[in-house]
């Protein structure tokens, strides 16, 4: 049998490059990259293995581990994890920087490969830098921080358990019901082994995502259920997306009647505009869509996991019988939903002959058509640029529509965390599912430039516009240098509400007062501009809405990433819309705020025990 003498870290980038995927027909590779920063626990191992390596896998260096993964994740999610990347760093703080970004590829079911340096195997120089030493058990290190966080996870201490730890790395990373983070924790010394390895281990390798059929059972029995439906809604996730179900999707509703509207991954599965789109669902939704959840008699859950913004913290459709159509076993059954585990496409396939002819109620059908129509109307009035001479700061809503309005043809707009989800949710009208980005699996703020990175890497011939507020740009903001050195040309709007405006509300909305939120007068005025242009951005500030306006067609037209700074006021949010939000409040209320917060608390809580 034929071999090769390689290390250890050798094998894991040859290996790496030599898998692939196929998208529309055409094998790729299946990894876009690596991100690295080097340290002392990879800088001698798979530093050199990389650098041989780099024409058929690219490397890509980043100013923070976190934003690295966090780049990776992004681009992973616009490839509708068809293509993904890997991430290796040094050991201790380097890869525990890692951690919360693979909390959030755990959330949003993406797959992330990372390949954090370790502490010796062989213990000899114990303990090394950077070292935690558990008292009690020699066998752990920084890295089993990621555990918890990890579909998979090993530690890789010979050589030779590669040759069956990266064939089942790629089974999670590749599979539509595991796929999420794989952690390979690799021991500095075992990265620098050498041994014979058989040449038919870096074999090119075709990964297809599986694409299950529906149980005959099953699908019987929600066709069933969907068949007797008088009101019945349909609640589009991520799932839709990453099982390339769009067209299925187009043609079930189509045939069927059926009013359906978005969670924050599932949003642009098809377009704001398409016949029977009641718009975002839950605490960040339309009025339109809350109002019709709240009347169905059955809700058809499709890709998506049903997490407390979705379900307004079960309260929302609680009367209603559930089908959890998903890849996942998992989310399938999650509120005692009547499971159809499948692939999207194929169980809207299915369902749909099941089904036949029958179709939604036409009374349903105009209730949902007039319910859109009000909603839009509502859209146009929030998001319109104020009239005549106004020297209030601009919303949030206002901004968003500016941005919405100017937006390129197949541009892509990027957020994660803050009040801004909620408003893109509400108020964007996307016209394709790519096009939106939302990180609110995890919402995880730092993720808005980093992602948007990841995202222009996946997709450069798209325009990405980046909305972030000053508080996450503040958390994380060196990528802005990262996209200046890889030519991946970015739009960041900043919108400075001068502290955590969202926070800030809901701070008051429990009864409390404002604290620890929004920057007082005497903290410093941070000068964006000035801090993004330090970073090699080309970046302005803008006064209003109309300067906005102005600024927009100019930084979409420019070779270079653009910051644009406007302030917004902390106080507005789109108040039309939305659905309760279970937040605990005070038992011991000690003020007349705390106690309203509270007595209305206690009456939404009533209701979705009583089950709305």
């Amino acid at each position: 049998m034929a071999s090769l003498t390689l290390t250890a870290a050798e094998a894991v980038v040859r290996f790496l490059a030599a898998q692939e995927t196929e998208i529309d027909g055409r094998a790729l590779p299946l990894f876009g990259g690596v991100w690295a920063i080097f340290g002392h626990g990879n800088v001698a191992g798979l530093g050199p293995a990389l650098e041989a390596q780099r024409g058929k896998l690219p490397v890509f260096r980043a100013h923070n581990e976190q934003a690295m993964a966090l780049a990776a994740i992004a681009y992973a999610k616009t490839h509708a994890r068809r293509r993904m990347m890997a991430c290796t760093s040094s050991i201790g703080p380097g890869a525990t920087n890692m951690v919360t970004a693979a909390a959030v590829a755990h959330a949003n079911r993406l797959p992330l490969l990372l390949l954090p340096g370790d502490v010796f195997a062989s213990r000899r120089p114990d303990p090394v830098l950077q070292q935690i030493e558990n008292f009690s058990d020699a066998t752990l290190s920084a890295n089993d921080c990621f555990r918890p966080v990890s579909r998979y996870f090993d530690r890789i201490t010979r050589a030779e358990q590669l040759l069956t730890a990266l064939p089942a790395a790629m089974r999670v990373l590749t599979d539509p019901a595991e796929c999420g983070p794989v952690t390979l924790a690799f021991p500095q010394d075992v990265q620098t082994e050498a041994m014979a390895w058989p040449a038919a281990f870096f074999r090119k390798r075709l990964w297809r995502p599986r694409a299950a059929e529906p149980d005959a059972r099953e699908l019987a029995a929600a066709a069933a259920l969907l068949g007797q439906a008088k009101r019945p809604i349909i609640i589009i996730g991520g799932g839709v997306k990453y099982a390339r179900a769009e067209a299925a999707l187009e043609k079930f509703v189509a045939r069927h009647g059926i009013p359906y509207a978005e969670t924050q991954a599932g949003k642009g599965s098809l377009a704001w505009d398409a016949p029977g789109n009641l718009g975002a669902i839950g605490v960040t939704g339309t009025a339109a869509a809350n109002a019709l959840a709240a009347k169905a008699d059955v809700v058809l859950a499709i890709g998506t996991r049903l997490q407390d913004f979705s379900t307004g913290s079960r309260a929302l459709f609680s009367k209603a019988r559930l089908i959890g159509l998903n890849v996942a076993g998992f989310d399938a059954h999650k509120h005692g939903a009547l499971p159809l585990v499948a692939d999207a496409a194929h169980g809207l396939a299915a369902l749909s002959t099941a089904l036949g002819a029958w179709a939604a109620p036409q009374a349903w059908q105009a209730k949902a058509r007039n319910a859109i129509q009000q909603w839009q109307r509502v859209v146009d009035r929030v998001t319109a640029a104020p009239k005549g001479k106004n020297t209030a700061l601009p919303s949030d809503a206002q901004v968003v529509g500016a941005v919405n309005r100017a937006m390129p043809r197949h541009g892509m707009v990027v957020c994660a965390a803050g009040g801004l989800p909620g408003e893109l949710h509400k108020l964007w009208r996307a016209t394709d599912g790519t096009g939106y980005h939302l990180e609110y699996g995890y919402s995880c703020m730092g993720y808005e430039i980093a992602g948007g990175l990841g995202a222009k890497l996946a997709a450069p011939e798209r325009e990405v516009v980046v909305m972030v507020g000053d508080g996450s740009y503040l958390m994380m903001n060196s990528e802005i240098a990262s996209s200046i050195a890889l030519g991946a040309k970015l739009t960041i709007i900043v919108l400075d509400n001068r502290g955590f405006g969202c926070i800030h509300r809901l701070q008051r909305g429990t009864g409390g007062v404002a604290f620890n939120n929004l920057l007082t007068d005497a903290a410093p005025r941070i000068d964006f501009a000035a801090h993004a242009a330090a970073l090699g951005a080309e970046a302005r500030k803008v006064s209003d809405i109309a300067t906005l306006e102005a600024a927009l067609p100019v930084a979409f037209a420019a070779k270079r990433t653009q910051v644009i700074v406007i302030e917004t006021d902390p106080e507005t949010g789109t108040a039309e819309g939305g659905a309760w939000w279970e937040v605990p409040v005070s038992a011991a209320p000690n003020s007349p705020a705390q106690k309203a917060a509270r007595s209305d608390y206690d009456v939404k809580r009533r209701k979705q025990a009583e089950g709305g």
